[in-house]
């Protein structure tokens, strides 16, 4: 594990939502990220399906972690995602890239996919850089 995926590793060992929903970071490098979510009972919907909220939590993650290859702090500020398929086993994974850097912001794309590689769903993420010491001491009042 080189440097950077180390750091990544470490921040979002403390992501206890992304951990809950059993989302794996597979391949971390500058501007870059790919996660998976390997299908469990937890991860359907009512239908059998991938839960479209475990595929949003998916495509977020990963493109947080691109956006954040540049050891700055971001939240998304907004999103669209858009749902072409689905699938009810396997894997399902989302490689994510950084389209835009400016000085606030950061643009990603993501596609999701799943079994043969065909597309599930893709979209874009916009992120805005926050201060980490305004953030940590936020966490720190609770």
């Amino acid at each position: 594990m080189n440097e950077l995926e180390e750091e990544i590793a470490r921040r979002e060992a403390k992501n206890g939502f992304m951990n809950h929903n059993y989302i794996e970071m597979e391949l971390v490098e500058k501007d870059h990220a790919v996660f998976r979510l390997d299908i469990r009972p937890e991860s359907k919907n009512p239908y059998g399906m991938v839960h479209g909220g475990a595929i949003y939590t998916l495509a977020d993650n990963a493109t947080g972690v691109a956006a954040h290859t540049d050891g700055r702090y971001y939240v998304t500020q907004t999103s669209a995602l858009h749902f072409l398929r689905n699938q009810s086993e396997g894997t399902v994974r989302a490689s994510a890239t950084v389209r835009h850097r400016g000085k606030s912001t950061v643009l990603t794309a993501v596609d999701i996919t799943g079994e043969g590689g065909k597309l599930i769903a893709t979209g874009e993420f916009t992120f805005f850089c926050v201060d980490k010491a305004l953030m940590d001491s936020k966490v720190a009042q609770k």
